[in-house]
């Protein structure tokens, strides 16, 4: 039986990982680290990046949870004005590549799967390049992909579908027979703009009915797409 693809393009945050557990509980002690100890400036610095300090989680309508390393940045300059948007955003680069991993599902065995189908398999991410590779690596994944991008590796950022297109003639695959995989609405504006079929996940913070309309399904989790790849 012939598969619906012939490569899948992973976001990474949401999608490999949950989201929740790995972001949300690194923000935490980010923003206090920031803070350097004044508990009004982590109040101000939550609310820069619309992350709630009680439940310890980003709001849904948080401007991170899609956005670029240097957009987290700039939003947490605006609560420091002694710092530069380069320093924060080397900061959050750096300590990013150390947060602590949640899996979506056993990313050994998984990948191995789809590579053993014959499947191209990529990572396209708003975060740094070099966030992703440590993640990965973190995981002990790295080599199971044929490509890695972030924001900044030369392609562009989502929702623009410029690095999903470069994933595609890395890996010499048309559009049309890769699938995007990712957990925001931001992943699936763009795949449909790269002429790929889209596959959202539930392992971020947006719920379905944010992104069926912009999906061909939407999972629980990476773990059902090689089942939805056979159908």
């Amino acid at each position: 039986m012939r598969l619906r693809a012939d490569a899948v393009l992973f976001d990474k945050d949401g999608t490999l990982f949950d989201f929740h557990a790995t972001w949300s509980h690194w923000a935490h002690e980010v923003l206090h680290d920031l803070a350097a100890g004044d508990a009004g400036l982590v109040v101000r610095l939550a609310a820069t990046v619309d992350y709630d300090l009680v439940v310890r989680r980003f709001r849904p309508t948080s401007p991170v949870i899609a956005g670029t390393n240097r957009e987290a940045a700039e939003c947490l300059a605006t609560a420091l004005p002694g710092r530069s948007v380069a320093a924060i955003e080397d900061h959050l680069m750096l300590s990013a590549a150390r947060a602590p991993l949640a899996p979506a599902v056993p990313l050994m065995p998984y990948l191995d799967g789809l590579r053993g189908q014959g499947l191209r398999l990529g990572v396209m991410t708003n975060d740094t390049e070099y966030g992703a590779r440590a993640h990965l690596g973190a995981a002990g994944v790295l080599e199971r992909f044929d490509f890695i991008a972030g924001f900044d590796s030369g392609f562009g950022a989502k929702p623009a579908p410029g690095p999903l297109l470069a994933f595609a003639h890395a890996v010499n695959v048309a559009p049309a027979r890769v699938v995007m995989v990712g957990d925001s609405t931001h992943d699936l504006i763009a795949g449909r703009a790269a002429g790929m079929a889209c596959v959202g996940v539930l392992t971020g913070t947006a719920i379905a009915q944010d992104l069926l309309p912009l999906a061909d399904a939407v999972l629980p989790d990476i773990g059902h797409l090689p089942g939805w790849l056979l159908a």
